[in-house]
Parts: C-alpha cells; structure tokens; sequence
C-alpha cells in the first residue's frame, strides 16, 4: 500500500481529548476522578498523548534477547548437576547455581555440562579469591559476588570491611568476574520502586568509588505492578548509563530478573502462577537479559521437580507459544511507560544524590536510615493490605475457607528472626500475607 493508513484522519490534540472527556464526565472532577497517585509520588493519568513529549526526546532502552535460567541452590552436588543437565534438557538456557559454601566441588557440579552452550552464573553466598577465580577460568560461567549486598541482608560483611572489599578487588582484577548488585532485597521487603532504583545505585557507587570498574550484573525482583515493573528495569538502565557515564565505565549491564516474593501467598497457591506469569512479562518487556522464574510452592515445599518444571514451563510458553521472543524493546516509544520511565529515574536520581551528599550507601546503612525508610513504605503497603486497598486473590478477597494447609508445609513460609550479633540491622525481607496466614494455621 502506497497510501499511508488513517492519512484522511486529522489527528487530535491532548487538550482536545482531554476536553472531551471532561464533558462525558457530566460535571465530575477530571483530577478528582481519573487521577490517582502512586506510593511513588507519580500521578497516573487516564491517558497519554504524544504532545506530552515535545522537546522530550524517547528514551532509548537497548536489550538483548532474553534467556531462560534455572536456578538450583547447591546442597547435595551430585543432585545438583542431575537436576541441571535434566533442566537444560528440558528448555532450560542457562543455569543459576547457588553456592553456600567453598566446599562445592567445581568439577563434580559441572560434569556432563557445556558452559560454552548453557551460560552459567555463580551467586557465592561467601568470599573466596581462588575458589572465584577457579570458576572464571571456564569460559561462560559469569561469578556474582555481592558484599554490600551481604551486608545489607545480614547485618555483616563476610569477614570485614576492609578484607571484603580486598578480596573483591582481586576478584576483579585478576579475571573476567562481574560485579553484582542484588536488589532483590529492596524489593521484597518493602521498598517503593523508586527507592529500589536510587538505593540500586547508591549500591552500584560503592563499588565505582572503590575503582572496581568491571561489567555489572544486577539481580531484580518483579513486582505486580505491570507497567510499572516494566518502568523499572528500563529506569535502571538509564540510571546505570548516567552513573557510568560519570566514571568512563562500560554503559551495559546485565539484568537478571526473578518475581518477588513479596505478594506469593500460602493458601490458594495456584494464583501464584499468575502472578508469576505477569512478572514475567513485566520483565521481559521491561529488557530483562536473563529470566529466572519462581515456582508456584517455593514458599512452601522444598525444591521439587513438578514446581521447577511448571515455572520453567510458563517461560518457555511466553517464549515460544506467545512469541515474547519475536520483538526486542516492545515497549519503546509507548507514551505511558515513557512517561513512567522518565519519572521513575528521575525521582531515583534526585534519592541518589541525597543518599551521596550525606555519607554514601554503607554510612547510611550503619546508621539505620536506609532500614528506616524502607520500614516506613512496607508498614504503609502493609497497611493497605490489611485495609483491603491492595488486593491478593484467594488470601484477602474471596478466600477459599475450607483450604488447608498445615500439613502441607516443608519449609517455615514466615519470616524467622534468630538472634545473633550484627554491625547492623539487616534488611529483613516480609511477604504481604504472612500475619493473615499465621493466623488462618492456627485456626484449622
């Protein structure tokens, strides 16, 4: 067709819309009605017009395909390598050992496994400059080391300030090791999007201010919030573009995207595949490189072959069955997660700078501020949980009262304090449902 599609239509202007919609209104506030605001301080409007954007140039957000990732906490080794070759077999693209200890032996794990085929990451849950540099001698295996992650999750460092950050910067001298920050944590306990993306780069300058100038792998978790999740990891980017830009450091990034935890509930499970699945997507549109799925128990059950195979399953659906591999960036150049994206960076980049202007990520740590405010947004969400305002099918609307569930529990779904000593007080991670929960258990 040589003729353009729609040419005999005039386009119509955001002021014309937005008269019209006030006059279907019938004398309603536009404001009062149709506008509402986010714990963000974003105010979403009913629609989005391209006039909004003049003189904004569109924010370009550059991703790789994605891939499909299992991961597998390293317990018993021999189990582990069967489990993931069986994985990779059955569609998995790439695998996210876990690691508790050095005293995983590299050799075992990996036998029968093709790095070079099936990318493998390596989260160490400890510090070991040989035990790293080991594993990045095989050529496609990427190592997460995170201590200011640690720091953050457990209240300590592995051994202390200045011998982690040593340790970490031969690590990253001396191979081709990534840097990782995990921002999963902010997430899952609570914290606004904005405050996930500015206390994601505070995280990341500490690194930057330690000259550990490497590639960068962060590790996030999904929300529910659709549109907004898909916000966040293009505002993360453009935020890590900025704060790279500053230091002469590569601008890309590696994005390894898993859903919350947040909002999975106990009683009336099979929703948490739906939310799953949405995360999912968020993540994919969002630019995610890498893509780890939660199985629909894991709050509950043990790993377990049956919840690994459905979460790997919904992946390789949205992949090869919805085609969400088809199109890269679907979601540039919509108005709304333009909108979004721009807001979001830049109200996580004025958080950034005030976190910097007064001593850093760590020194706020220390001193409790970064634990206090993130406190502060999950009692608000919380309180809007407990108020019916935030909605969980199945636990706190429309609830199946005959379901139960004590006998099925193989693993404690709670939050569990255990008192021991720490330089902080660690960022502690709560789902939405869990008093609600403990209470429907005592009552069956």
């Amino acid at each position: 067709m040589s003729k353009k599609l729609f040419s005999d239509f005039d386009s119509v202007s955001a002021k014309a819309w937005r008269q019209k919609i006030q006059v279907d209104l019938k004398g309603a506030d536009y404001n009062d009605t149709l506008i509402w605001n986010t714990p963000e301080d974003i105010n979403v409007k009913p629609f989005y017009h391209k006039d909004d954007f003049e003189g904004k140039p569109f924010i370009e957000v550059s991703s790789n395909t994605w891939s499909i990732s299992q991961s597998i906490f390293v317990f018993d080794v021999e189990k582990s390598n069967k489990k993931a070759i069986n994985a990779i077999e059955r569609g998995a693209e790439s695998i996210t050992f876990i690691l508790p200890t050095k005293d995983v032996k590299i050799v075992s794990l990996l036998k029968n496994i093709d790095a070079t085929s099936t990318p493998l990451y390596f989260e160490l849950q400890f510090i070991d400059i040989e035990y790293a540099n080991e594993l990045s001698n095989t050529q496609g295996i990427t190592v997460l080391t995170d201590i200011v992650g640690n720091l953050a999750r457990t209240g300590n460092w592995f051994n202390n300030l200045e011998n982690d950050f040593e340790q970490l910067t031969q690590i990253v001298k001396s191979s081709n090791n990534t840097l990782s920050v995990d921002l999963s944590l902010y997430q899952n306990s609570g914290a606004t999007i904005v405050q996930q993306l500015a206390y994601t780069l505070a995280h990341a300058n500490e690194y930057l201010n330690q000259d550990l100038k490497t590639e960068i792998t962060f590790k996030v978790s999904v929300g529910t919030n659709y549109f907004f999740e898909i916000a966040k990891l293009r505002s993360l980017r453009v935020l890590w573009k900025t704060l790279a830009t500053e230091y002469g450091v590569s601008k890309s990034c590696k994005i390894i995207a898993t859903p919350t935890k947040r909002n999975k509930t106990l009683y009336d499970y099979n929703t948490n595949m739906l939310r799953t699945t949405t995360e999912c997507m968020s993540a994919i549109l969002g630019g995610a490189n890498t893509i780890c799925n939660l199985a629909y128990d894991a709050i509950y059950h043990k790993d377990n072959e049956f919840g690994e195979r459905i979460s790997r399953n919904q992946l390789l659906i949205l992949k090869h069955e919805s085609s969400f591999n088809a199109v890269e960036n679907a979601s540039d150049g919509a108005y709304y997660i333009e909108s979004l994206t721009q807001q979001l960076s830049e109200k996580a980049l004025i958080l950034f700078k005030d976190i910097e202007n007064n001593g850093g990520f760590t020194s706020q740590l220390k001193k409790g501020l970064i634990q206090k405010k993130i406190k502060e947004s999950a009692t608000k969400e919380q309180d809007e949980f407990n108020n019916s305002n935030i909605t969980l099918l199945g636990t706190n609307k429309h609830p199946n009262t005959s379901d139960r569930m004590k006998d099925n529990l193989e693993l404690y779904p709670f939050l569990k304090i255990n008192s021991r000593k720490t330089l902080i007080q660690p960022i502690l991670e709560r789902r939405l449902a869990e008093t609600l929960e403990q209470n429907r258990l005592k009552a069956e």
